[in-house]
């Protein structure tokens, strides 16, 4: 719950500012140039998102000792693999807490899913201003 409020806060704020933007270049048409900047940017700003909502996962694995004796980078790689559904790490959590793993995963579909449509719609916003 609270890397799907942090990334929905997130998105609201990368908005408003993409949406000042964007309002002060309405007059005239969008540049290419400008257009790629706020799309690739954007994309980054959520893919530093995801890497810190797998960290904050990632921090509670280390906590509660989830991987056994794993350290911090461990729960990262575990982490993160899960939060993609990637999988592939020889890490386990540990059986009383296995069910973290498809928790974790279903949250990153969820903010996958949120980062998705956010990037979806900035896309058709930034095609439509260019080519009006």
């Amino acid at each position: 719950m609270v890397t799907i409020v942090f990334h929905s806060s997130a998105l609201g704020l990368l908005s408003r500012g993409l949406l000042i933007i964007l309002k002060d270049d309405r007059k005239k048409r969008l540049n290419r140039a400008l257009s790629i900047l706020v799309v690739g940017g954007s994309s980054l700003c959520t893919i530093f998102l995801h890497g810190l909502e797998a960290g904050m996962w990632a921090v509670a694995y280390h906590l509660l000792g989830t991987l056994g004796g794993s350290d911090r980078k461990d729960a990262m790689l575990f982490s993160t693999s899960v939060m993609t559904t990637v999988g592939g790490t020889p890490l386990h959590l540990e059986p009383g807490w296995a069910l973290m793993g498809p928790l974790e995963a279903l949250d990153g579909w969820i903010l996958f899913g949120l980062t998705a449509a956010f990037l979806f719609a900035l896309i058709q916003k930034v095609w439509s201003l260019e080519h009006s």
